[in-house]
């Protein structure tokens, strides 16, 4: 990793979200503006159910909006054919989620090597990255275990390891230590922090804490579906 990478710089115009459930339609975002340049670093706080994670999977193009558009680096992604928004998703940004969701028939290193897989890399330079970016995170005597046979707090590292691996411009995380006791979760949250400042990236993390929030040089909670600064 390096601090030379850039930052993905991030526009966000009208962004709304709309469920629809049978006759019920149910606003969660509604006309969301935001801006961040490369490098920016932000909390996300606010009451449950405001739609945190809907303007979060929405950024890290895991669901469309229903209006309103996403510029990443000036780029209008959902625009795109959906191949091409996929490779930059892999490319571009990693995610980190409240659970690890990491695949239990994989080892520590098997997860870490996916991102680079899919991107187009030969093993041997999935295995490179991944033992490297998993020594940063404290596990290198665990790359060899699968994820039942580790801790939270390790399972969480892994997931951050793997959202890191391809080097992403853009970090997203939800809730990533929510999950965990308070001791680890401040750990899991300091190595968060580092990594992301070595690598460089735009960085958005929601969160319930503000303890944690407190942290981060831009702070924003959003109430009945926008923003406002704290």
């Amino acid at each position: 990793m390096s601090s030379a990478n850039r930052g993905v710089g991030v526009e966000v115009r009208g962004l709304a979200r709309v469920h629809v459930k049978g006759r019920e339609r149910i606003e969660v975002l509604t006309g969301v503006d935001l801006d961040l340049a490369p490098g920016d670093r932000v909390a996300v706080v606010g009451p449950s159910g405001s739609g945190k994670s809907t303007f979060l999977h929405t950024l890290g193009l895991l669901d469309a909006p229903s209006e309103g558009t996403v510029r990443l680096d000036g780029e209008d992604v959902f625009a795109l054919p959906h191949s091409r928004r996929s490779r930059i998703r892999n490319r571009k940004v990693g995610f980190v989620f409240q659970s690890h969701h990491l695949l239990p028939e994989h080892t520590a290193l098997g997860n870490v090597m996916i991102p680079v897989r899919l991107g187009g890399g030969s093993a041997t330079v999935a295995k490179a990255r991944a033992t490297a970016l998993l020594g940063a995170v404290g596990l290198s005597h665990r790359l060899d275990h699968r994820p039942g046979e580790l801790s939270g707090g390790e399972q969480q590292r892994v997931a951050l390891a793997r959202a890191l691996v391809m080097g992403p411009g853009l970090v997203l995380a939800d809730e990533p230590t929510g999950n965990l006791d308070p001791n680890t979760a401040l750990g899991v949250f300091d190595l968060m922090l580092q990594l992301n400042e070595q690598l460089g990236s735009t960085m958005v993390v929601v969160t319930h804490s503000m303890e944690l929030a407190d942290r981060f040089p831009r702070r924003l909670i959003l109430e009945d579906g926008r923003f406002r600064e704290m």
